[in-house]
């Protein structure tokens, strides 16, 4: 991995990769013309296309530098009139406590102050981040990833796909939706930054924003993950649980789109698991498989951490004791594509809610067509319009609307 990161191999891996796909191009059409040479045969040309495209993208990532794709806060704040900028100041110290708090003193973590973007509706006078009305309900984003890039940026790729669509249906539930930029993760060959538990105190600084700043009750907060957000969003809701913080119980429900649930990779096993069988169908095979992230969040915790550390990888079928992870746990929606590398580990995230909290408890939703985090491509039909219907209607039920 990484072979290209320093200049001028970058440079020149970036032309090769550019000068390319004027051919490349016309060859994936070709191959992808008939049904039956396609990796689902029941796709269009156009989705047979666009994998071999993300493919190329998150593969070009591995080979050169992902760290490009982080954002400097210091700059989207330059623009908040554009981009619903504010500021989530730090949570008090004594707020990060249990095993989350040990993690902290291994890996040298602190609170630190972190941005955030508003969606939807703000004040007359344009300012962002008003106190909640009476009985307002808000939609908490965790944005995805792999923990090494990604924004909440409404300017930003796939987030704005899942935050519009969400308040573009659910219209007489959420006015707004608030989106975190907790720190990114980053390890060798470049610098070792954030590691666990990192973006987990950040976005518990964001759910302590939205409750004591602006007065929303967890009650009415439902938090929405995408990704690695999937995975974050489960960090912090079984913190609040674990720990119960005054003031700060969890939230009223929550939002997986297709949660990274195993970042050690317990379920590989054969070539009949979901990261083998759907090897042609999704574009996440080098996150999980190379180890980056993994790595990143692991930091100098025991290299084990990654697969029996329930914060880490939730789904692991190496976690000893397994039952009552979720005990507590809101309502709460998965979603998942058929044919995801990841497919494994979320079936079990299922499961152990499930067994913890009751079938009543979880809304899984599994779209047989459809690739890992589907809802943050706008192209990706007619998966996504059914999703957003199907989360409106899940979101119905739970508040009784």
């Amino acid at each position: 991995m990484f072979a290209f990161r320093h200049q001028p191999l970058k440079a020149l891996y970036y032309t090769y990769v550019l000068i390319s796909l004027p051919v490349r191009f016309p060859y994936w059409v070709l191959v992808s013309a008939l049904p039956a040479w396609r990796p689902r045969r029941s796709w269009t040309l156009r989705r047979a296309v666009m994998i071999r495209l993300v493919k190329l993208f998150v593969d070009t990532g591995y080979v050169v530098d992902l760290n490009l794709s982080r954002v400097d806060a210091n700059v989207k704040a330059k623009h908040p009139e554009r981009v619903g900028f504010v500021w989530v100041d730090a949570v008090p110290a004594e707020l990060v406590a249990g095993e989350v708090a040990g993690c902290a003193k291994v890996n040298n973590i602190s609170p630190v102050r972190v941005p955030g973007y508003w969606y939807g509706q703000r004040t007359a006078d344009g300012e962002w981040g008003q106190r909640a009305e009476p009985d307002e309900k808000v939609l908490y984003v965790l944005h995805g990833g792999g923990y090494f890039g990604g924004s909440g940026a409404p300017d930003g790729l796939g987030v704005p796909s899942i935050v519009n669509g969400i308040l573009a249906n659910c219209k007489g539930l959420f006015r707004r939706a608030f989106a975190l930029d907790y720190r990114l993760s980053s390890t060798a060959p470049f610098p070792v930054e954030n590691p666990f538990p990192a973006a987990l105190i950040d976005a518990l600084s964001g759910y302590r924003y939205l409750v004591e700043a602006l007065g929303f009750s967890p009650d009415n907060i439902v938090v929405e993950g995408d990704s690695a957000g999937g995975h974050l969003t489960i960090a912090l809701t079984r913190y609040l649980i674990s720990t119960g913080l005054p003031g700060l119980p969890p939230p009223h429900a929550t939002i997986l789109l297709s949660p990274t649930a195993d970042w050690a990779c317990t379920h590989d096993t054969d070539k009949n698991c979901s990261m083998e069988r759907n090897y042609a169908t999704d574009y996440v095979y080098p996150i999980l498989k190379g180890g980056y992230t993994a790595r990143a969040l692991t930091g100098a915790l025991p290299p084990d951490a990654i697969y029996s550390n329930a914060y880490l990888s939730p789904a692991s079928l190496k976690i000893a004791e397994p039952a009552g992870l979720f005990k507590g746990f809101p309502p709460t929606y998965i979603l998942a594509g058929g044919l995801e590398h990841t497919l494994d580990g979320m079936i079990t995230l299922r499961d152990r809610i499930v067994n913890d909290c009751g079938t009543e408890c979880v809304k899984y939703m599994e779209y047989e067509d459809a690739m890992h985090d589907f809802l943050a491509q706008e192209w990706h039909e007619p998966e996504r319009t059914q999703a957003l219907l199907d989360i409106q209607e899940w979101l119905g039920d739970v508040f009784n609307v």
